[in-house]
């Protein structure tokens, strides 16, 4: 169970075989013990109440900015930082392996129909021949995106998460000791799809790149502000479908820029074309940093 963000463990597989979870320190012992629990009734009454407006109620006030039955906002606290930190461990190491190859690692994240996959499938056959590269998947269930991009001549690996909603750490580093490393290339992490809990796990990428498509609302950079808070690149995808939509690009920007400055964005689409020679060149820049630190 991840406690940051509510998700269950399920079932973690690496190419469609099962791994044995890693549960956080505070969280084993014997079956149905929680050491970080208080009893429900206090519990309950130590819960932090969420602000009210008419037609409104807010849980996402109080230090942790979250809620859940049953925990305060000081347990959750704690657990989420017993989580991160092992996690932030997890993630310096897969770093520090990555440098040590000269491998430039992204972490492509975005909500479910975004057009990740199909982005990567065009990004891998644009750039092939030019660098040695690899792609992590993620999802619950399946292998689907994994084939598609292996049928592209690309090594992939597939994580499935179960029930869990993003891929963490150490699920990243299980994965690089299985799958051959693109030395002095390009790994591509494709994340699970969800805009929420990904924004919170560093899995030691050079960067997060989120994906934003002309068929989602302009409004979502304000709506999940710590994944565009998170990434340094957002790429506007779809856009040959902008003139059938209603979709206001310029907004979608200015909201995405609200949110975080520094973003830089790219307009791009896998059907046209349109936008790739930047996708592309804002990678190549980077390979050649991982190559040259």
């Amino acid at each position: 169970m991840c406690t940051v963000c509510g998700c269950g463990s399920g079932e973690l597989k690496i190419n469609g075989q099962a791994v044995p979870m890693r549960t956080p320190a505070k969280a084993r012992g014997k079956a149905g013990a929680h050491s970080w629990r208080q009893p429900a009734a206090a519990s309950a009454a130590m819960a932090a109440e969420p602000s009210s407006a008419p037609g409104h109620l807010h849980f996402g006030h109080g230090p942790a900015h979250a809620h859940a039955p049953g925990l305060t906002q000081a347990e959750m606290v704690r657990i989420e930082q017993d989580i991160l930190g092992k996690n932030d461990a997890y993630a310096a190491a897969n770093r520090k392996h990555l440098a040590a190859h000269g491998v430039f690692a992204l972490n492509l994240v975005s909500s479910p129909g975004s057009g990740k996959t199909t982005l990567l499938v065009e990004t891998i056959r644009r750039l092939a021949g030019s660098m040695p590269l690899a792609v992590i998947e993620g999802d619950q269930q399946t292998e689907f995106d994994a084939e598609r991009i292996r049928a592209t001549g690309a090594p992939a690996l597939q994580i499935n998460t179960g029930k869990g909603c993003h891929l963490d750490a150490h699920m990243v580093g299980r994965a690089l000791r299985e799958l051959p490393l693109p030395e002095r290339g390009l790994l591509l992490i494709e994340n699970v799809g969800n805009l929420v809990c990904p924004a919170a796990f560093d899995l030691g990428e050079a960067h997060k790149v989120v994906i934003l498509s002309v068929t989602e609302g302009e409004d979502k950079p304000l709506k999940y502000p710590d994944m565009f808070a998170a990434a340094d690149l957002m790429l506007l995808s779809k856009v040959d479908l902008l003139p059938h939509l209603t979709f206001d690009a310029a907004r979608a920007i200015d909201y995405a820029r609200r949110v975080n400055p520094k973003l830089q964005v790219i307009q791009c689409s896998a059907t046209s074309g349109e936008g790739f020679d930047a996708w592309l060149g804002w990678i190549a820049a980077g390979v050649a940093q991982a190559q040259n630190p």
